[in-house]
């Protein structure tokens, strides 16, 4: 009688470190119904990988959603930058999805070529353009990237792109301005987000974008709506709807968290290091973002 080929000789035997155990952690996990992240943007200088594959190693969760520009295809048209930082957010990833928390990726406007895909499960990790999230508390979420409410990226992709260069050079002087901070010993501190929150004009465009995403929400019946791309990490209630912004690892480095209890809150992961630092100054931590240079709003 033949040899039957099983599906893992047919597909390839999955690699082994997959299966691989954990090392052991000198710190408990925090477990979570749900964690968003968003806008990471591998591939990039600016991607904060290390700060990121922390975070993920502190957590556990049910559902982990990528809520867009995980991976910046604009970047790497341009060149290819791929550090062991960037394959490690990969396989973290891929090693959760293997162990059984559900993975979605939403596309965004920096990996739009993931796009043609959704619908589809590539490693466990599920690809869609948006998904609806019910919370432990029965609330139903609306999960989008957040670019489609972006008057420039849908109607002005050729300015969306310039901005895109002039946040390039924004971030540039923020490297030297950071070296300068480091001689002194004083901590990471990104000009980019300072001006982003404080300049009139972006200020307005923050609150125009959040008006436009929770009108969008109220239009589906949802109950709130999550969504990155602005890297502004957000909690606000705008009339009935609740929106969320999980902000970015490019310069907050920031997510969103469920409890069981379905509470949602934004977890400040570079707060948390800085926290760590004051409490425990003599023991080793991990670096604060070095040389974010490359890298779009």
């Amino acid at each position: 009688m033949a040899n039957r080929k099983t599906p893992q000789m047919i597909m390839g035997a999955l690699p082994d470190w997959l299966d691989r155990p954990e090392p052991r952690g000198f710190r408990p996990k925090r477990k979570c119904r749900t964690i968003w992240i968003s806008d990471i943007h591998l591939g990039t200088r600016g991607c904060n990988a290390d700060l990121l594959l922390d975070f993920l190693r502190a957590h556990e969760c049910e559902t982990l959603y990528l809520v867009g520009d995980i991976v910046d295809g604009w970047r790497l048209r341009k060149g290819w930058y791929w550090p062991d930082a960037h394959n490690e957010v990969v396989r973290r990833v891929l090693k959760q999805a293997h162990r059984g928390t559900r993975v979605v990726l939403i596309a965004g406007n920096h990996d739009e070529m993931l796009r043609p895909y959704c619908g589809m499960t590539f490693g466990g990790v599920e690809i869609a353009n948006e998904a609806v999230h019910v919370t432990a508390d029965g609330r139903r979420l609306l999960i989008t990237h957040g670019d489609a409410f972006d008057v420039v990226v849908l109607y002005h992709r050729w300015l969306a792109f310039l901005g895109d260069k002039a946040y390039e050079l924004l971030l540039r002087a923020n490297v030297v301005l950071n070296a300068v901070r480091r001689r002194f010993k004083l901590p990471y501190w990104s000009l980019s987000s300072y001006l982003k929150k404080r300049v009139k004009n972006a200020v307005a465009y923050i609150g125009e974008f959040e008006e436009a995403v929770a009108h969008a929400a109220r239009e589906r019946s949802v109950d709130g709506v999550v969504c990155g791309h602005i890297h502004c990490a957000e909690i606000r209630q705008i009339g009935d709807v609740t929106y969320y912004n999980d902000g970015d690892w490019v310069e907050s480095c920031t997510a969103l968290v469920e409890d069981f209890d379905g509470t949602i809150s934004i977890v400040d992961w570079l707060a948390e290091q800085r926290a760590q630092r004051a409490a425990k100054p003599f023991e080793p931590t991990l670096t604060e973002p070095t040389e974010p240079t490359k890298e779009p709003a």
